[in-house]
């Protein structure tokens, strides 16, 4: 709109100015020579300014003439970059889909129309990736490193083929150039923090993590946590060989990480050195509210130099009671409780636990029955229990699974990435369950409801055979044993108010033969003493029914067990063929 009001105001200024030549009289004289040009003076304006468009049309075409080949020249450099910025748009399109024949296609259409450009460097380096040739990604990357505007992103591209080929030397100095190149690269601090944590330089680790922190990679809680584990890592390192830095080192841990457990654990063990118990006991209960951890416990149990087993029983049951109902307590309540020999305490501590127990419950119930009954076949069932019981919580990291705290993950290099929880692959799952308890186990531990008498060996070499008695369906008979399970003792059981049966005291002992022997339970179901049998399927239901076998009458004459006759079965070949040619036709004729 305001192009068009423009417009209009310059016609309308030409138009009066037009017309005001227009109005002015008097004529325009030119003398040159012998030549006399005389005219008036609107047609000498209108002629000089023929002239001047002509002049500045003929400039323009001398101009348009002389600038003709720069403009062929950078027309034709603009249509190739064009050409590879479209090689490499699409280029790239087909690294995001995986395409690696059309990525390779357009990388070299991108090199050979913009051989100059980043991203066609990339695009090739990238290329090569997809395609497995790193040789050529290498080349790539060499080649974007020696450019002042992709040497960062060079040196990255080849830190991660030092990382595929396992170069870790070389992958390390890629970093440490990147870094000091640009000091806020998150990739490469992150390579040589990890490098010198693998390598035990935490002095050199904490520069690195103060750079971070200074260059705004990190948070400041991120930082007080992570100094925190360099500190832990280097105090447990030192505690043997310089304990003053040891000492100076974790209590800066524990400040700046206060619910760091291997911190508190350390801290506490130096304060109790210290004869400081009651700022050991705070800096191990800090820890504890937030997570609790058989370290952090036995930390508190020993806090006081030579306390008495029951002392210390006493002082683990404060601490449980801070986080009531945790197992991690139960289980402290319970070692100390077996250390101080109150059994009675243990069980209690350990009975919420017993019904899906874990490892160390279990192992510690298998203590508990052979401390304090010398029950050696429960502590082995428990034993057993454990081997299939859940798995405890332990210091894991990326899948790894460790039996100490680490300051660094051994797979990926993280820093402060072991977490004390329960390992992924010991969680259980819903297409089966976690703890299958065998007979076994269930005999062992079952609670006795019933008393035998077993006859000694004279009255059962004494006792005459019985005949054997027919099996009805009212008395089924007992189950076949296996092969490989030895007689069993001639065990007589103690009826209940019924009357006796003459069979029964032919197989008691008299008192003139020998006393008998006192009453000893055993459980309700008997236990297998061997290993099941390899030839059995494992589809095989829990309970199996007993076989009854049949006993005929000697007039019954059975039951034909071959079968009903089968016409289709009894045909033992086939047909004979019938004959061809002129034969079976005579054949067939002399038939009808």
């Amino acid at each position: 709109m305001v192009r068009i009001i423009l417009f209009l105001l310059l016609i309308a200024l030409g138009a009066a100015g037009a017309a005001w030549i227009a109005e002015q009289t008097g004529d325009v004289v030119l003398s040159w020579g012998g030549y006399r040009a005389q005219t008036t003076l609107p047609v000498f304006m209108l002629a000089l300014g023929i002239v001047i468009v002509a002049a500045m049309m003929l400039w323009a075409t001398l101009r348009g003439l002389w600038r003709t080949p720069q403009r062929i020249r950078r027309n034709r450099r603009e249509r190739r970059q064009a050409r590879g910025r479209h090689a490499i748009t699409q280029g790239l399109l087909a690294i995001g889909h995986g395409d690696s024949t059309a990525a390779r296609i357009h990388a070299d259409a991108a090199r050979k129309h913009a051989a100059h450009d980043p991203l066609a460097l990339l695009l090739h380096a990238q290329s090569a990736q997809l395609d497995g040739d790193r040789e050529g990604a290498q080349r790539a990357f060499r080649a974007m490193a020696e450019r002042e505007d992709t040497r960062l992103l060079g040196l990255r591209g080849l830190f991660i083929e030092a990382q595929r080929a396992d170069d870790p030397v070389a992958a390390v100095m890629l970093a440490e150039e990147a870094l000091k190149l640009s000091p806020s690269s998150s990739w490469a601090s992150h390579a040589v923090l990890g490098f010198c944590c693998a390598k035990g330089d935490w002095g050199g680790a904490l520069k690195i993590l103060d750079n971070n922190q200074s260059a705004g990679l990190i948070d400041k809680a991120t930082y007080r946590r992570q100094r925190g584990v360099l500190l832990t890592a280097r105090a447990l390192e030192l505690e043997k060989v310089d304990r003053d830095l040891a000492r100076e080192s974790v209590m800066e841990a524990v400040k700046l990480a206060p619910t760091l457990v291997p911190a508190a654990v350390l801290a506490s063990k130096f304060e109790s050195e210290a004869h400081q118990v009651r700022r050991s006991m705070r800096l191990v209960e800090t820890a504890w509210l937030a997570q609790p951890h058989p370290d952090l416990a036995d930390a508190y149990a020993h806090v006081k130099l030579g306390d008495s087993a029951r002392q210390r029983l006493v002082r683990v049951e404060t601490l449980a009671a801070k986080v009531p109902g945790h197992i991690e307590g139960a289980l402290a309540i319970a070692r100390a409780a077996i250390d101080a020999s109150e059994f009675t305490k243990a069980r209690e501590a350990l009975a919420p636990f017993i019904a899906q127990p874990t490892q160390r419950v279990a192992l510690l119930m298998a203590e508990i029955e052979r401390t304090e009954h010398g029950d050696s076949g429960r502590a082995r069932a428990w034993t057993l229990r454990a081997v299939r019981a859940l798995h405890d919580p332990a210091w894991t990291a990326d899948g790894y699974v460790s039996d100490r705290w680490r300051p660094v993950s051994p797979v990926t290099g993280r820093l402060d990435a072991f977490q004390w929880q329960t390992p992924v692959a010991a969680l259980p799952s819903d297409k089966a369950s976690t703890i299958e308890s065998s007979p076994f186990e269930e005999a062992m531990l079952a609670t006795p409801r019933r008393a035998v008498v077993i006859a000694p060996p004279e009255a059962v070499d004494e006792q005459p055979a019985e005949p054997a008695a027919p099996v009805t369906p009212e008395t089924p008979a007992a189950p076949a044993a296996q092969d490989n399970v030895p007689p069993p003792a001639a065990v007589a059981e103690v009826p209940p108010a019924e009357a006796p049966r003459p069979e029964a005291a032919t197989i008691l002992p008299t008192p003139e033969a020998a006393p008998p022997k006192p009453a000893e339970p055993v459980p309700s179901q008997p236990a297998p003493l061997f290993r099941s049998r390899q030839d059995i399927p494992k589809t095989v239901p829990a309970s199996i029914p007993a076989v009854i076998p049949l006993i005929r009458a000697p007039d019954d004459p059975g039951i034909d067990e071959d079968g009903p006759a089968d016409e289709f079965a009894e045909q033992l070949a086939p047909p004979k063929a019938q004959a061809g040619g002129w034969r079976g036709f005579l054949s067939r004729w002399g038939g009808s």
